[in-house]
């Protein structure tokens, strides 16, 4: 399926760099609450308002070239925030689907889900499950979408099916573990981008950011605006990425 999107110099009027851009970005998206707390608004107001950039950065980093984007909806660890919270998350989760989902699938993006789905409500999964049929074949880019995802989980949960699958210690390596992964044959994320202002990774892609260039911006991300994206996808075509290698003109 052709996509409406193209790969273009000016992104929705901002000047990028078209050279080594990233072909896989995942975000980490902070400060909905921060933000709906200093308008006075209720913490959810700040998870719906997020809602709105989501359909932004698809279109500035599709029209970026950029074929794979994560997105950090929900974590492991944020079941322990307030029930009235989780539940008013679940609930846009579900409502965006429903909503988005042909469009998605009319410019050709493909859904994955990383993260449990046994804990999400049965309408909640089955919606997911939906999503991800319906789209499975689209080839202009690939959504995954991070809910109830932990890194650490992921990992743990690898070893256990490794062991459960009786393969022997000599068969372990990382592409065996890649395998096990909820990324597999999905690229490792070139670029990690944080709103928010907090500087760490939160639990996020442990195994698979090992090479990843990280972009922080204070910026909360519903007031996040394409010049930031442009300002990340710049930073990131400006550095040198040596995966641990050193480069000819260093060399002794």
């Amino acid at each position: 399926m052709s996509s409406i999107w193209e790969n273009k110099q000016t992104i929705s009027g901002h000047n990028a760099n078209p050279i080594d851009l990233p072909r896989h970005v995942a975000i980490i998206m902070d400060g909905n609450g921060r933000w709906a707390l200093k308008k006075g608004l209720p913490r959810i107001e700040g998870h719906k308002a997020g809602v709105e950039k989501i359909r932004m950065i698809l279109k500035v980093l599709g029209e970026a070239g950029v074929k794979f984007v994560t997105l950090y909806a929900f974590s492991t660890e944020n079941w322990s925030r307030p029930k009235s919270e989780v539940l008013g998350i679940m609930g846009i989760l579900e409502e965006v689907i429903e909503t988005e989902i042909e469009r998605l699938h009319q410019n050709g993006v493909r859904i994955i889900h990383l993260g449990r789905s046994d804990r999400l409500a049965k309408k909640l999964r089955t919606s997911v499950n939906h999503a991800q049929d319906l789209t499975k074949h689209n080839e202009s880019m690939t959504l995954c979408i991070a809910f109830d995802y932990g890194g650490r989980a992921e990992i743990l949960r690898a070893i256990k099916q490794i062991l459960s699958d009786g393969l022997s210690r000599k068969e372990i390596d990382e592409t065996l573990i890649n395998k096990y992964l909820y990324t597999h044959n999905i690229p490792d994320p070139d670029l990690i981008i944080r709103t928010g202002g907090e500087k760490r990774l939160s639990n996020f892609l442990l195994w698979q950011s090992a090479y990843s260039e990280l972009y922080f911006t204070p910026v909360h991300w519903p007031d996040l605006e394409t010049k930031q994206i442009v300002e990340a996808l710049n930073e990131f075509a400006s550095r040198r990425r040596r995966f641990g290698s050193i480069e000819k003109d260093f060399e002794s």
